[in-house]
């Protein structure tokens, strides 16, 4: 069963020598990812289509499957399913039609397309005419359509061979994977991120993935799962990079340093910073966030161009106008959304009073007390991985950290102590009140240091308002073998 493969429009308005090159690079695009699944799976090229034949023993099973990848390469407008034969007459091509298109065309407004190319003695009109008249006599209950038809009965002559479609597919549309260059995608395993990704995927950029760590390594293996999933499903035909950047020392250093209505806009300006030196060594021209206006107080007009003045190439912002809820539905649709459903909101950076105006002198004011050589040291610990050769997720998972609602919880096992491991400033404004509870105060920001001067024969109990921090904080212990951790939920906060 061959697959005919129509062109995203925009590729066949192209000059005739772009149109060649990027049909050569989509035919490899295809090759490469179907060999995956059929080793001897060849792809044909006609000038306005591309032919996919599959081996002829494959299975319906495995036929489906060949389908559905082809759904997910870009470049592609349409996937047609076609059967192949030869012309012989109107009376022996309508014995071939009807069976396939009765029952599609049922109580349904239809139309019949005949494309010819060759020499013969009929008009494609007199045969879509034809076609029609025989489809009419054997379903009374459809009728024709010739401008708004609910189905499409089509058909291609080329001289002596025909081909009749019985299915189409919509295709993912956009330009090949590869010809418009590459590009680095920040990514925090939410939902806005990975569809941000896709969107350059599906224009015909190489995309490598850029993370930065800010919650140890349960948070990374997660966005890990992500990824993964995101490249095999849409780019599986192109290799490229996982890129980690271990970035928790640096949130620690501008917890320490930077005022509480600035730390959204420096977090992202140090980032940008670390991306802008992932990107030159890589050789990356663009990097690309999943930032939408008025999203979260770093993202309002004034932030963003903040953010954007310590960027050394351009920052694509695919979302930049969509909303929250629209977002979420893409997410869905190219199933990043059950990874970022089930993902810990690391809140490692959340102002309590943001300023969604900041003044350029006050953030380069805030910088100067911010140690540098923190932001060098993180970049310098950079992981790079292949993402097919990215580790199956074996990393602490969240249900394995004990949760106590009370103290009382853990009564009779090993002395504890409760870690209020908020800012300061968080604990000054909410004290939390624990009696005959030895209680003791670590910022988050300061815990991974800290904790292995810790007695390990007690069980301390991390604190903070939401257990998010908490949970990913004794996660991140768990992971070094500190496995004496875990969260302490007050009865009065709401989760």
């Amino acid at each position: 069963m061959p697959f005919l493969l129509k062109l995203f429009p925009e590729i066949t308005i192209k000059t005739r020598p772009v149109r060649k090159e990027l049909v050569r690079c989509l035919r490899a695009n295809i090759t490469n990812t179907l060999r995956q699944l059929d080793d001897a799976v060849r792809v044909i090229n006609h000038w306005d289509a591309l032919e996919v034949r599959p081996s002829e023993t494959l299975s319906r099973k495995a036929l489906d499957e060949l389908e559905t990848a082809l759904t997910r390469i870009a470049g592609i407008q349409q996937i047609l399913v076609v059967e192949n034969a030869v012309y012989r007459s109107f009376e022996d091509t309508a014995e071939r039609l009807v069976p396939l298109w009765q029952n599609e065309i049922a109580h349904r407004r239809f139309k019949v397309r005949v494309k010819r190319r060759g020499n013969h003695d009929f008009r494609s009109e007199a045969l879509e005419r034809y076609l029609g008249s025989v489809l009419l006599q054997a379903e009374p209950t459809a009728s024709v359509d010739l401008t708004h038809p609910d189905v499409e009965v089509a058909l291609e002559i080329k001289g002596e061979r025909m081909s009749l479609v019985t299915r189409r597919t919509v295709g993912l549309g956009g330009y090949p994977l590869g010809t418009q260059g590459a590009a680095l995608a920040l990514v925090s395993g939410g939902y806005d991120s990975p569809v941000a990704a896709y969107r350059m995927i599906r224009r015909g950029l190489k995309t490598h993935f850029l993370f930065f760590n800010l919650g140890g390594p349960a948070h990374e293996a997660g966005v890990r799962d992500q990824i993964r999933h995101l490249w095999q499903r849409y780019s599986t035909s192109h290799r490229v990079n996982f890129i980690s950047v271990p970035f928790e020392s640096v949130v620690n250093e501008l917890m320490a340093k930077i005022p509480d209505g600035l730390m959204g806009v420096v977090l992202k300006r140090m980032m940008l910073r670390a991306a802008n030196r992932v990107a030159a060594k890589g050789r990356i021209p663009v990097l690309v966030t999943g930032d939408a206006i008025a999203q979260v107080s770093s993202q309002s007009l004034t932030n963003l161009g903040l953010i954007d003045a310590v960027a050394e190439r351009p920052v694509l912002r695919p979302l930049v106008v969509s909303d929250k809820q629209d977002i979420i539905d893409e997410a869905r649709r190219i199933d990043t959304a059950r990874f970022a459903e089930t993902m810990p909101e690391y809140c490692g950076v959340i102002s309590k009073r943001p300023n969604t105006r900041a003044k350029r002198q006050q953030i380069e004011d805030a910088e100067t007390a911010f140690d540098f050589s923190v932001l060098e040291q993180a970049v310098e610990n950079t992981l790079i991985t292949r993402v097919d050769e990215l580790p199956v997720h074996s990393s602490t998972q969240l249900n394995e950290i004990e949760v106590v609602d009370t103290p009382e919880g853990l009564a009779g096992k090993r002395q504890y102590c409760i870690i209020d491991i908020r800012h300061p400033s968080e604990r000054d404004d909410a004290p939390l009140n624990v009696s005959d509870v030895e209680r003791l105060d670590i910022p988050f920001y300061e815990l991974q240091d800290k904790a292995r001067e810790l007695a390990s024969d007690r069980y301390y109990l991390l604190y903070c308002d939401q257990g998010v921090m908490s949970r990913m904080q004794a996660l991140h212990l768990a992971d070094q073998g500190l496995h004496y951790f875990g969260v302490y939920r007050h009865i009065t906060t709401q989760s």
